[in-house]
C-alpha cells in the first residue's frame, strides 16, 4: 500500500513540476512544497542533534532551499526532483546554522574517524596515484558511503566558512569568495546584512547556469568535481563559469 502511495505522489508531484515549469504560480508552488516537504523533515531531523535550534525553525529555513529547488529544477535534464532537491534544502540549512552559531556540534565518534581519515586518504593517495574516491574511503574506515558523506559534511561546517579560503581556478590560480566583499572587515561568512542582500542581487543577474554553478560550489559546499556530475557537464566547463561568474560578480559588488 505505501509503495503505491509513494508512487502516486511522485506522479502527482512531476505533473505538478511540468505544470509549474509551463506557467509558474504560487498555487502549484505551494502544492509542491506539501507534495515534497518529507525531504524537509528528512534533512531537519538529521540536524536537529547537531544544534539548539528548534524543529519548527529548521523546517521553515528548510523548506526555503524546497522552494529555490522547486524554481530551478528542469525537468528535461532528466533528473531525479529528490535528488536535485536535497543540495539546497541542505545547503540553506547549513547557512542558517553558520549564521546562527559559531559552530555546530558534531558526534565525538564521527570527529575520531575525521581525523583517521586524513592519514588514510594520504596512505591512499600513495598506492592509488590519485585522490581516493568515497568508496575508497569509507570502505578504509568500515563504514558506509553515506555516514562518510555525512561526517565530511558536518566537519567541514563545524565552523563558519572563511571567505579567505581558496578556491583554485587552473588557469589563472586561487581566488576567494571574500574578494567579492568590499568591506574586508566582514572576514567571515557572517556578512552584513546590507552586502549579503548586495550579493544575493548580483546573483541574480547572472546567467542562470553559472549563478547555479556558483551556488553549487560557495553555497552547498559542493566540490568542482561533484557540480559538475550533477549538471552533467565536464569539471573544465564547471571551472570556467566559476571563473567568469566570480569576475563579473566582483565587477557588480565594486560598483
Amino acid at each position: 500500500m505505501s509503495t503505491r502511495v509513494n508512487n502516486d505522489l511522485k506522479t502527482e508531484s512531476l505533473q505538478l513540476l511540468r505544470e509549474y515549469q509551463q506557467a509558474p504560480s504560487n498555487e502549484v508552488r505551494n502544492e509542491l512544497v506539501k507534495l515534497n516537504i518529507g525531504l524537509v523533515r528528512k534533512e531537519v531531523h538529521h540536524w536537529l542533534h547537531q544544534c539548539t535550534e528548534s524543529y519548527d525553525d529548521l523546517l521553515q529555513v528548510g523548506s526555503i532551499g524546497l522552494i529555490r529547488a522547486i524554481e530551478r529544477f528542469d525537468m528535461s535534464k532528466g533528473n531525479a526532483f529528490s535528488s536535485f532537491a536535497i543540495p539546497y534544502i541542505r545547503g540553506e540549512i547549513q547557512h542558517y546554522l553558520r549564521d546562527k552559531s559559531p559552530s555546530v556540534r558534531v558526534p565525538r565518534h564521527w570527529i575520531t574517524l575525521e581525523r583517521q581519515s586524513s592519514s588514510i586518504v594520504k596512505d591512499l593517495q600513495v598506492r592509488l596515484n590519485r585522490h581516493p574516491t568515497d568508496i575508497e574511503v569509507a570502505t578504509a574506515l568500515n563504514i558506509s558511503v553515506g555516514e562518510w558523506q555525512e561526517i565530511k559534511l558536518a566537519c567541514r561546517n563545524r565552523a563558519p566558512l572563511s571567505l579567505d579560503a581558496p578556491l583554485q581556478d587552473e588557469e589563472e590560480g586561487a581566488t576567494c569568495l571574500g574578494e567579492l566583499v568590499p568591506d574586508n572587515r566582514y572576514r567571515s561568512f557572517q556578512l552584513a546584512q546590507e552586502d549579503r542582500i548586495r550579493l544575493q542581487q548580483a546573483l541574480a543577474k547572472l546567467e542562470e547556469r553559472t549563478r547555479e554553478i556558483l551556488e553549487f560550489v560557495f553555497l552547498y559546499d559542493l566540490t568542482q568535481k561533484e557540480t559538475a556530475e550533477r549538471l552533467g557537464i565536464s569539471a573544465v566547463t564547471v571551472s570556467r563559469r566559476v571563473k567568469k561568474g566570480l569576475d563579473s560578480l566582483k565587477e557588480m559588488m565594486t560598483k
